[in-house]
């Protein structure tokens, strides 16, 4: 999931390949702060309505049952994933532009880490108390999963979502050691992007388990490439070069998406799945082409600042508070519903408040001060 904050870097001081567009203007992009809380409602909904599981137990039956016309479109709700990894490509790619190495890593740092210990010690905390909800957590687990590693170190996850942290995070050592490292540019970006499709294919080819694969996951790749060259076409304008690379990344991710999420007789229809996919690399599209300046609503920045700290807590949390809503006190269903988003959106503004704001920037200056 994408989380740095979407302006507009400055042009670089070395000179890029394709000269940036005179006068280009520094701005926030709120529509993609829009499209990313779109993402995760979506997938917020296929965590409460898409899916079995243990969610199941805290509505005591099926969701599907439970919600039988809205669990229809929850099964979709997980494609909010592949957008957010499209949206990464496009901000990473635009917030790195003109970084270091050090500050890159210092800025995802920064952004990353805070909220996600905040919600490891929520969640710890709930499965200490309601334990049908959440399995108990182990010290040792706690610690590691303290670091980000818990999935390559084979440790339980504390917060089911954390697997797309993994992915982000292999994301960010690639093009930071392919593309930051060397210095942002239009080339080295479009070389980035070709050299990486060209190395998701072949590892696909070469069959499930490999080293390549884990490097490159190619199940994934096709998002972060299609939202770096789209991010080229908004800083640089169109072209047939960055419109063919999000061309072909849209392509293999309908492809990747279809054969992930469809099998016959399953609840998803697989001209549904590729529309979704279609659908997250348009909404981007517009955003890369200007088509949505006039999403200009202040409340915009909000819901971008709310989007990760809602993204770790709503899963394990909300279950929890569906559990005591349900079963516990008997709310009816759609105000059980309504009151766990609403309880989980206020909790995501207390986390960005209380914790991201003032501590996001204190971990920052530590990781810049130098040893004396």
């Amino acid at each position: 999931m994408s989380l740095a904050t979407p302006t507009l870097a400055p042009s670089p001081a070395k000179i890029p390949a394709v000269p940036a567009p005179p006068g280009h203007p520094r701005t926030r992009l709120l529509a993609l702060d829009g499209l990313r809380l779109a993402a995760a409602l979506m997938v917020c909904l296929y965590h409460y309505a898409g899916r079995g599981g243990v969610v199941s137990a805290s509505w005591h039956q099926n969701p599907e049952h439970v919600f039988p016309t809205l669990s229809r479109a929850a099964v979709y709700g997980c494609l909010g994933v592949e957008l957010f990894f499209v949206i990464s490509g496009f901000v990473i790619c635009m917030s790195s532009w003109g970084r270091s190495l050090g500050d890159f890593f210092r800025s995802r740092a920064a952004r990353l880490y805070p909220a996600y210990w905040v919600a490891l010690v929520l969640v710890t905390a709930a499965s200490l108390v309601l334990p049908a909800v959440v399995r108990a957590v182990r010290p040792d687990e706690f610690l590691v999963n303290l670091t980000m590693l818990q999935q390559p170190m084979g440790v339980p996850r504390v917060l089911g979502v954390c697997w797309t942290l993994w992915v982000e995070v292999r994301f960010y050592a690639l093009f930071a050691l392919a593309v930051v490292l060397p210095g942002v540019t239009y080339r080295r970006v479009v070389l980035f992007c070709s050299v990486w499709t060209l190395a998701a294919v072949l590892s696909t080819a070469a069959g499930d388990g490999s080293w390549a694969q884990l490097l490159v996951m190619p199940q994934y790749a096709p998002y972060f490439t299609g939202g770096l060259a789209l991010y080229l076409v908004h800083r640089f304008g169109g072209g047939l070069l960055p419109w063919g690379i999000v061309t072909l990344s849209w392509i293999l991710g309908l492809r990747t998406a279809t054969e992930g999420l469809w099998r016959p007789g399953t609840a998803r229809d697989p001209y549904v799945v590729m529309l979704v996919v279609t659908l997250a690399f348009a909404v981007v599209a517009a955003v890369a082409a200007g088509r949505t300046r006039w999403a200009a609503w202040p409340w915009l920045t909000t819901a971008g600042a709310l989007t990760y700290p809602f993204y770790l807590v709503h899963e394990h949390i909300g279950w929890f508070v569906i559990r005591v809503l349900h079963r516990g006190w008997g709310i009816p269903p759609w105000p059980t519903l309504l009151i766990t988003l609403s309880g989980m959106l206020g909790l995501a503004w207390l986390i960005h408040r209380f914790v991201e704001t003032p501590f996001g920037p204190r971990l920052k200056r530590a990781l810049t001060a130098k040893a004396s």
